[in-house]
């Protein structure tokens, strides 16, 4: 058998296109191309990032022993074509569209791929995966655990939008499917659309805003929408949907059923949409976990893996950690199509003759810190070329500082070590503030982040410190989690207060992380994970008896987080940011000597 030594895993020409470099059975490097590129959610052919992935191990091109693509192109065609024949001629103002694009080169991808990445060995091969198995190889392998049942969700990749798979040693068995157009990912994805989010990049936008609303619009998705079977498995009603062909996600019929027509994204946010958001969000966690039950009956398996972009709803995932199906749960960081990237390459390598693979502990992401980083000479070079203001601090120094800045009311942008691969900041690309601030939820999303004021921040604590502050009893690493806070700490509400009038209470000591259903969408972190960010938890704990910090991404609505020194100061410099820490230096904004520089792409809207 051909022995692959250093693989490239490649997702594109959809959403979140991503590269990933395993060598030797090690995760090297994996970063989105939208990091590279400024482009939110860029799908296009995965360049940068790659020749990333190439230079983090000190390779060149000719140096890769086979690229692996994460879904099978030939398949995906076959499951358009079949779909719009089968809706015909409903599909025809869009079917031209879509054909053109598969003969202008999805349909021969290997050549495409050749074709972008110039210098590849003409014997090397170029391989697919099916779509979920990519997300299946990205959730097991990596994982802390020999033996594990695996289940993906997602919106759709060839034909599979749901399975059941079972992981052990080194091989995974897929063992059941749910095949398009009955997708959990699509259902939720048109009710995102709905209330007036941009689809891909709006579901967590829908997930934010469902603790404001009641779920009264739950029966009328059962008995219309979704059919559910006691073992998860589910049909879509398509009379209520328009995906199929192509132009909308949903039909008139769907708008009749919950009264009205979508939300424009300029239009305001009413109590009915608040509503519908939280009857979807219930549907969907009583579907998953109905998965998650069948799951553990069809594998025997005390342990869990989960990917595919539905495994990015935390919320989801802390209802089926707080049933206690499973003795343990772990979630791919990079659950969206941009983690399929690594399951391919991953699901490359196990597929030759290769010892048994050993599970690592806590796992073999490294953090999710797969992205670039960059020293201090390289970012002092930066800030000389903007004509800075900075001081260089040592490391001690540094953190005494810097939990100043927080302690005293500050955001602070935190810029360290290599960039998080997946869509959460988790500590390298960061912006941070006082969690005890009441007032903090409101300042960061409208003067620093630019975005809507519902959306609550994440909080972030030392592992040793989560049972003091939150109703959780595991490592949550990647944010994906969701859990109560601490019922000592919470402030009681009017029991007739709804909507918008929630967001402006105090409701726990630390309001600006809990929730208005006082939940918390919960980081935590090792000194062998994050050594610098936990001891910065350390010094801010000093000094204001509080071991949380709000930590949200640093990037502004419509781009994508922050990747370079220069992306993070321009951003930084279009906000009302007050600090930046950039490596050794720290910044203040109102010191600098231009009041904006512009920056490298113009955001999206949304």
């Amino acid at each position: 058998m051909t022995h692959y030594k250093n693989i490239l895993g490649l997702s594109a020409f959809y959403h979140d296109s991503a590269a990933a470099l395993v060598c030797g059975g090690q995760i090297v490097a994996a970063a989105q191309e939208e990091r590279f590129s400024r482009v939110k959610n860029d799908p296009e052919f995965p360049s940068q990032a790659s020749g990333y992935c190439l230079r983090q191990a000190g390779l060149e091109i000719e140096d890769v022993d086979a690229v692996v693509f994460y879904d099978k192109p030939l398949l995906k065609f076959a499951r358009i074509l079949e779909t719009y024949l089968s809706v015909a001629p409903g599909g025809w103002k869009t079917f031209p569209t879509v054909l053109v694009n598969w003969l202008g080169g999805k349909l021969n991808l290997r050549q495409t791929i050749r074709d972008n990445l110039p210098g590849l060995r003409p014997g090397c091969p170029v391989l697919f995966t099916e779509h979920h198995q990519a997300h299946a190889a990205s959730a097991f392998y990596p994982s802390p655990f020999d033996n594990a049942a695996i289940l993906t969700i997602d919106g759709v990749g060839e034909w599979a939008t749901t399975t059941v798979g079972r992981g052990q040693g080194s091989q995974i068995e897929m063992l059941k499917e749910i095949h398009f157009p009955h997708s959990l990912g699509l259902l939720y994805s048109a009710f995102t659309d709905y209330c007036g989010f941009r689809i891909n990049s709006g579901e967590y936008k829908l997930m934010g805003l469902a603790p404001y609303g009641r779920p009264v619009h739950v029966k009328t998705i059962y008995d219309h929408l979704i059919e559910v079977k006691p073992d998860g498995s589910f049909r879509l009603n398509l009379d209520f949907f328009n995906f199929l062909k192509g132009i909308t996600m949903t039909s008139s019929r769907f708008h009749r059923l919950f009264g009205g027509p979508p939300r424009g994204i300029s239009d305001p946010i009413r109590s009915r949409h608040m509503d519908i958001a939280r009857s979807i969000q219930q549907v969907t966690e009583e579907v998953v976990l109905k998965l998650a039950i069948h799951a553990r009956d069809i594998t025997g398996s005390s342990n869990l893996c989960m990917a595919g972009g539905v495994a990015l709803n935390c919320v989801a995932n802390g209802v089926v950690h707080r049933e206690k199906i499973f003795k343990n749960i772990w979630i791919q960081p990079a659950s969206g199509d941009a983690g399929g990237a690594l399951g391919a390459a991953l699901a490359a390598w196990y597929a030759q003759a290769h010892p048994a693979r050993e599970p690592f502990q806590p796992d073999s992401m490294q953090s999710s810190l797969l992205g670039p980083e960059y020293a201090d000479e390289e970012i002092l070079a930066v800030l000389n070329s903007h004509q800075a203001i900075y001081k260089r601090l040592n490391r001690h120094e540094l953190l005494d500082h810097a939990a100043d800045l927080l302690a005293n009311g500050n955001v602070v942008g935190w810029f360290q070590g290599r960039m998080e691969f997946g869509p959460r900041a988790l500590g390298s690309r960061s912006i941070l503030g006082d969690a005890r601030s009441p007032k903090m939820q409101s300042v960061m999303n409208l003067k620093i982040k630019f975005r809507e004021s519902f959306r609550p921040f994440a909080p972030v604590v030392r592992r040793e410190r989560l049972a003091d502050y939150f109703e959780l009893d595991a490592d949550s690493p990647y944010m994906l989690l969701v859990a109560p806070v601490k019922k000592e700490l919470c402030h009681p509400l009017p029991v007739d207060m709804q909507g918008w009038d929630l967001l402006q209470s105090a409701r726990s000591t630390i309001p600006a992380v809990t929730h208005v259903d006082y939940s918390a969408r919960i980081q935590t972190v090792r000194q062998s994970e994050n050594p610098l960010l936990h001891d910065l938890l350390g010094h801010f704990e000093q000094k204001t008896g509080c071991g949380v910090l709000i930590n949200t991404s640093f990037n502004v609505r419509g781009e994508p987080l922050v990747c370079t020194p220069d992306d993070a100061y321009r951003c930084f410099m279009n906000t009302e940011m007050d600090y930046l820490v950039m490596g050794s230096h720290v910044l203040q904004r109102r010191a600098q000597p231009r009041a904006k520089v512009p920056r490298r792409v113009q955001p999206q809207t949304d």
